[in-house]
């Protein structure tokens, strides 16, 4: 308990700072109806939350920044301590304290800035509407500045949850966008309120901003929902197996990690998660004796094998949502060298999540154990990956998956996994590198044969 004081220290400190910048605030603060209406509205916000999904933090912003233009700094900071009052009281007592002190400091930064940068508040806001925007714009950025500064404090002192750079490239930069244009919504509600509309300006904006959001939350569940649904449909089928035990899972977070080095927008970035998941699906109508079977398969048994891609098309092929991911199901066992099936693809021709997977499911497959060998290192499957450049796989997406997992690592199969059987004579097994007429392996991860 004594490592987290330095955490503790600092939450007391931002605490203390926060409640001596309120008490300075309610004295300047006038008590005036945008005050009182949009205070009413944050504490609404809790009932939000519990039926419309998560709406609170965009209303938190939208307000706050309003207040600026409409009643100034010192009745911003005053409604932001009602921001505590709206968490989940299912959050640790220290977070919710720290985010409550949080939300004023933030508070504090954006109408210390807003002040300083020349912004007006009231019925000069119509006088100075381009100075007013450029202030609030100003104190927007300074609001998640401070923000993201305060998460990146707490993080680093804590050190048992993300670091300080994930969170950075993960949370604050994936959010800086729509948030600040939340902040400019804030600053259309006070000029729509100046305006003439007073309070009904928050029919005008907010309303249709929190539908929107509940919309969204509610295709984010949808979502969530449906990748909740494969991953038990995998499950089941990889228990026909306990070798191949979370393999659909790694080798959709590890084609995840490389299409996001690759930039790939939201949509092709979910198609190919997805994609990853799925792609041994059609091992559902393999017989698991073959799946089982320890050694060598004979000719009829590599043919069942080699099915398994075309009746994972065939079992995903009326779902709409998995529409694109219906080629790289197919053909994730095409080699870069045209000597792959099942339509003995080469190159390019290869459909490009096919290209991806195929490198990740070897990966996982080399790095994990099997019946007839232990699991390699990380770095002994990246030389593999690396010399069977041009053969197996795509040369420039090799040297991209290469990059990805010696700056971000890998977290291989679990350690509880069955330990090889040694009375097993096979050097490599159909779920490998690559696959000869009876089961054998003509790439690197062969190795010699037993």
């Amino acid at each position: 308990m004594s490592s987290r004081w330095p955490l503790r220290l600092t939450v007391a400190m931002c605490t203390a700072v926060a409640a001596l910048v309120v008490v300075v605030a309610l004295f300047q603060t006038r008590i005036d109806v945008p005050t009182v209406t949009l205070g009413l509205l944050l504490l609404m916000s809790v009932v939000l939350r519990s039926r419309m999904g998560p709406v609170r933090a965009v209303l938190d912003h939208v307000v706050c920044i309003a207040l600026l233009l409409l009643s100034g700094p010192a009745a911003t900071v005053v409604v932001a301590v009602l921001l505590p009052l709206t968490q989940d009281r299912r959050l640790p007592l220290m977070r919710r304290v720290f985010n409550g002190a949080q939300a004023v400091l933030c508070a504090t930064a954006a109408g210390f800035v807003y002040v300083t940068t020349g912004g007006v508040r009231g019925d000069a806001v119509l006088d100075a509407p381009g100075q007013a925007t450029v202030s609030g714009f100003a104190a927007i950025v300074s609001w998640l500045a401070v923000n993201a500064a305060l998460m990146c404090l707490v993080l680093w002192l804590d050190g048992s949850g993300p670091s300080p750079l994930v969170f950075l490239r993960k949370v604050a930069g994936a959010t800086a966008v729509p948030m600040t244009g939340y902040g400019l919504l804030g600053i259309l509600l006070a000029v729509v309120w100046i305006g003439g509309l007073g309070p009904i300006a928050v029919l005008l904006v907010v309303v249709p901003l929190v539908v929107a959001r509940w919309a969204l939350s509610l295709y984010e569940a949808e979502r969530n929902a449906q990748a909740a649904t494969m991953r038990a449909f995998i499950q089941v089928i990889e228990t026909k197996d306990l070798y191949t035990r979370g393999h659909s899972e790694r080798v959709s977070e590890g084609v995840g990690m490389l299409g996001r080095h690759l930039q790939l927008n939201e949509d092709r970035q979910l198609a190919l998660e997805h994609a990853g998941l799925l792609h041994d699906v059609g091992k559902v109508g393999v017989p698991t004796r073959i799946i089982q079977k320890p050694g060598r398969l004979d000719d009829s048994e590599m043919d069942a094998i080699r099915l398994h891609p075309a009746r994972g098309v065939e079992l995903i092929g009326n779902i709409p949502f998995l529409e694109e991911v219906k080629s790289a199901v197919l053909h994730h066992h095409e080699k870069y060298d045209g000597s792959g099936y099942p339509a003995g693809l080469s190159a390019t021709n290869i459909p490009y999540f096919a290209r991806i997977i195929g490198i990740v499911d070897a990966f996982d497959c080399l790095t994990s154990t099997r019946s007839y060998r232990p699991a390699r290192s990380v770095e002994e499957t990246l030389q593999i990956l690396l010399q069977d450049r041009y053969t197996h796989f795509d040369p420039e997406l090799v040297d991209a998956f290469v990059e990805v997992i010696r700056r971000d690592g890998w977290k291989a199969a679990a350690a509880d996994q069955p330990a090889p059987d040694e009375t097993v004579q096979a050097a490599i097994d159909h779920d490998d590198l690559s696959l000869g007429s009876g089961g054998g392996a003509t790439g690197s991860a062969a190795g010699p044969e037993a």
